[in-house]
């Protein structure tokens, strides 16, 4: 069976995720800020964020910006899933955070983290109310011999319900609505991945074949929730359920409101949960290689030098 290149010779891909990767206070973050206190937006953004303490640390992460441009949360992948651990490291609790804003409490999970009940319900514990979960455009667990197309029912993940169950499992626990967005794959992409396979054709053919995911919006009861496009030129507005194989923005009317009447049936942080039985500590402090303890600033003693002393 053919196979996709082995870690050991993928070196000049990883250099370059990193060289495109960004700080989470440069100037592709310090651009959006600016857009977003413009357009008097507030912005989720997945980025692959690169540290200041190391050349080669990179975080799956997600960051938040408010309509006055300031930074309002940073979310750091707890944990890469799978073969993700060859790229990004596992981050922290610090964006294990709910942010306030008008239109009521917004979360945000990144892709396998939805699978964390844990994970989940340090978010619903805030009050959350709409919850973020982004996702990749294709996730192929198995690769099809060469020859042969790539069979969706194989045993392969199917990147469309998986993510919807997850997400429609959160709606309905939290009692929330949900906006699943999904990555785009272009040809340039599927391009730069497959070359240098041994067998570029047949990886190429994997990747345009392999399902997509699906941008959505789901209800408090989990069940989807009609969206709708809109025309850039004429500005007439279409309905779509979801966006899948096209780059787009898909926009819905939610009625916060409604994440209020499931609580009275199921409110897993309050009147249908036993706090007496059950305790959940989150540690939310940023995680960093090393701490320093400086000595106070000693009077210089005259002819001594007071580092030595």
């Amino acid at each position: 069976m053919e196979r996709p290149r082995a870690p050991t010779e993928n070196h000049s891909l990883f250099k370059r995720m990193v060289s495109q990767s960004i700080y989470a206070d440069g100037p592709e973050v310090q651009a959006l800020q600016s857009a977003a206190q413009e357009t008097q937006t507030y912005l989720s953004i997945g980025i692959s964020e690169k540290t200041r303490y190391s050349v080669g640390t990179l975080f799956n992460s997600n960051i938040m910006i408010g309509p006055d441009g300031r930074v309002l949360n940073l979310h750091r992948k707890l944990m890469p899933t799978f073969f993700e651990k060859l790229t990004w490291a596992p981050g922290d609790g610090h964006g294990l955070k709910v942010v306030e804003t008008p239109f009521g409490n917004i979360g945000n999970l990144i892709c396998g983290e939805n699978t964390n009940p844990l994970a989940r319900y340090s978010l619903i514990a805030q009050a959350e109310q709409l919850h973020i979960s982004t996702w990749p455009a294709v996730w192929p667990t198995r690769v099809a011999d060469p020859g042969t197309a790539q069979d969706p029912d194989a045993k392969n993940y199917d990147n469309v319900a998986a993510n919807r169950i997850r997400a429609a499992a959160h709606c309905f626990e939290a009692k929330v609505f949900g906006v699943l967005c999904s990555g785009h794959l272009d040809e340039a992409a599927i391009e730069t991945i497959a070359n240098g396979a041994t067998d570029m054709e047949h990886i190429t053919n994997m990747l345009r074949t392999s399902q997509r995911g699906a941008t959505m919006f789901l209800d408090p009861t989990g069940a989807p929730t009609p969206g709708f496009t809109v025309d850039s030129e004429t500005g007439e507005k279409n309905e779509a359920e979801f966006l899948q194989k096209e780059e787009g923005i898909l926009y819905a009317d939610l009625k916060l409101a409604d994440c209020v009447e499931g609580k009275q049936y199921h409110d897993v942080v309050g009147g249908y949960q036993r706090h007496d039985v059950f305790k959940l500590t989150v540690n939310r402090e940023r995680q960093v290689p090393i701490r320093f303890l400086d000595p106070p600033a000693r009077a210089e003693q005259k002819g001594e030098d007071a580092d030595i002393a």
